[in-house]
């Protein structure tokens, strides 16, 4: 009976024994499980931030060879923009040697415009100095463009339908012929106009013929009576062609009946005050 019970005794603390130390090892089975499944976790995260560090390096790796590239390039551009640069500044520098050039020739042109200005300022003066006493309906002095205009009436010159010049109007010539002897230089036309009345006069043909008959008769007496050069002087018939007004009634048609005297300009002598100012600033 004793042997019994000390059987029991043994099988049953043996029992406890194993259910205890199963617990512990199923325990144990359950954290190492835990920590297995959190290691495991942990290490497929570590693999995502390998994959993830892998790719952002082969991008870093792209940019950095695109980055190569352009720098190159961008050293290239900067050689071509040097070069550019140095085209462009010695074109800018022939600009303002053409420039200053064309400057210097528009000087000297305002220079020779002035002088020009100058001298039919003068010329203008000189006869408005002589003629001054005149009516205005008698002569009529005027600048037109650069061109000095002296105009005489018809009534002062000739009588009617006649080319032969009156003695009054032979002082009025003397004082003109003053006035283009004290300047050599200058060379004038003697333009003779009438209406458009057909001229009925024996030895005349029509108005043609009677203008440029006045405008010789006034050169022959600047000529013959005052000693201007011949050389120097122009005869023009321009019949009523060219007429101031209307020949509607006879005041009008007085008026175009004239004789003018054209100073005419010496280019000549204006281009040669641009060379000499161009000759002179070398």
């Amino acid at each position: 009976m004793k042997k019994v019970l000390a059987l029991i005794l043994t099988v049953f603390l043996a029992s406890c024994v194993s259910q205890k130390k199963f617990t512990e090892l199923e325990q144990l089975q359950q954290n190492t499980k835990s920590l297995l499944d959190t290691t495991t976790i942990k290490m497929n995260a570590c693999e995502e931030e390998k994959e993830a560090a892998l790719a952002s390096l082969e991008t870093l790796k792209e940019q950095n060879k695109f980055l190569n590239a352009n720098n190159q390039d961008l050293i290239n551009n900067i050689g071509n923009l040097t070069t550019l640069s140095q085209k462009g500044a010695e074109n800018l520098e022939r600009s303002l040697e053409s420039m200053k050039e064309k400057d210097l020739r528009i000087e000297k042109m305002q220079d020779a415009v002035t002088k020009k200005d100058s001298v039919t300022l003068a010329l203008v003066t000189s006869l408005k100095g002589v003629l001054g006493n005149m009516s205005d309906d008698d002569i009529e002095i005027n600048v037109e463009k650069g061109v000095v205009y002296v105009s005489i009436s018809d009534k002062l010159l000739f009588r009617s339908g006649s080319y032969t010049v009156t003695s009054r109007a032979k002082a009025v010539l003397g004082k003109v012929a003053k006035v283009v002897n004290d300047k050599p230089e200058i060379e004038f036309m003697v333009e003779g106009h009438t209406d458009n009345v057909p001229i009925k006069a024996d030895g005349i043909l029509d108005n043609w013929d009677l203008s440029v008959k006045r405008a010789t008769a006034v050169i022959r007496i600047l000529q013959n009576d005052f000693d201007v050069s011949p050389e120097r002087m122009t005869a023009s018939g321009r019949s009523y062609y060219v007429p101031i007004a209307d020949n509607d009634t006879a005041r009008n048609r007085a008026k175009n009946r004239r004789t003018r005297i054209v100073i005419l300009p010496k280019l000549d002598q204006f281009y040669d005050l641009i060379d000499q100012g161009m000759n002179s600033s070398k």
